[in-house]
């Protein structure tokens, strides 16, 4: 296999054990599992199209789109990073199709261990992605609300108690504990529940559902994690290189360093 170019998106993946993960280059899917152990090149081609409108661009904005696409599109809009702002009902969403089909639907908050303990949410139709991109190897559903924005909101509640961010760094090193998540879902929830009534108050009893959910465990091929992070990063070098130690949420583990894929969405990649 040599000289396969395209356009970078995000990794594939499906939930077997271990995570089964592609390399996405435009029309190309390569599997990358069984490329564990082995010499890895990725080029930077110096080119980079929109993910949205495929126009050449200079440079990414908001993981992969060009600078009118990043104004305009309501999928980079503010609100997708802080769900809890959300202005549909304002009647000033970009684009109330798409908020139509990505934000006024199901969505999940849940507990995962990244790096440690968080909470997070997706919509209902992104588990397990959501938790494979973010490298969980422990996720637990444990509300279903209305909107995003109301997922947002609960989010925000209990962003006040545990972290809504993962670690990237101490994800990658692999040595996140078990954690009881079960416990940890019955020890935050009533902490919330002045929150959780109020909101139900506001947009109606079938608004909010607390979830009685199994534990979802996930493992990711992984040969051997960094004692140490370093970080590739085609801006500042075209060329990443080396032989490929494991995958695990959007990154790639090499022996010389690992590189976040997402991050470099409409990059036009060769591989080696």
């Amino acid at each position: 296999m040599s000289n396969i170019t395209g356009t970078l998106i995000k990794m594939p993946a499906r939930p077997e054990a271990p995570v089964a993960y592609e390399l996405a280059l435009g029309e190309h899917r390569i599997g990358l599992n069984d490329r564990l152990g082995q010499p890895l090149r990725l080029t930077f081609t110096g080119q980079i199209h929109c993910d949205a409108c495929g126009r050449k661009t200079s440079k990414s904005y908001a993981q992969g789109h060009c600078f009118p696409c990043m104004k305009k599109l309501a999928r980079c809009d503010m609100c997708v990073m802080k769900p809890e702002t959300c202005h549909y009902f304002e009647g000033t969403c970009r684009e109330p199709e798409w908020g139509d089909s990505h934000c006024m639907v199901d969505h999940i908050v849940y507990l995962a261990n990244t790096s440690g303990l968080k909470v997070g949410i997706t919509r209902g139709t992104q588990v397990p992605t959501r938790w494979i991109d973010q490298g969980a190897t422990q996720a637990l559903p444990i509300m279903r609300v209305a909107t995003r924005q109301l997922s947002g909101f609960v989010e925000v509640a209990l962003a006040e108690m545990v972290a809504d961010k993962t670690n990237w760094r101490a994800m990658l090193k692999g040595d996140e504990a078990e954690v009881d998540l079960k416990a940890e879902a019955a020890r935050l929830l009533p902490e919330i529940q002045a929150k959780l009534a109020d909101l139900t108050l506001k947009y109606g009893a079938e608004a909010i559902t607390v979830l009685d959910e199994p534990v979802v465990s996930l493992s990711y091929p992984v040969l051997e994690y960094p004692k140490k992070i370093v970080s590739h990063n085609f801006d500042k070098n075209p060329e990443v290189a080396g032989t490929l130690l494991g995958i695990k949420g959007q990154y790639l583990i090499l022996d010389t360093g690992v590189i976040n894929l997402r991050k470099f969405t409409g990059y036009q990649i060769s591989l080696d």
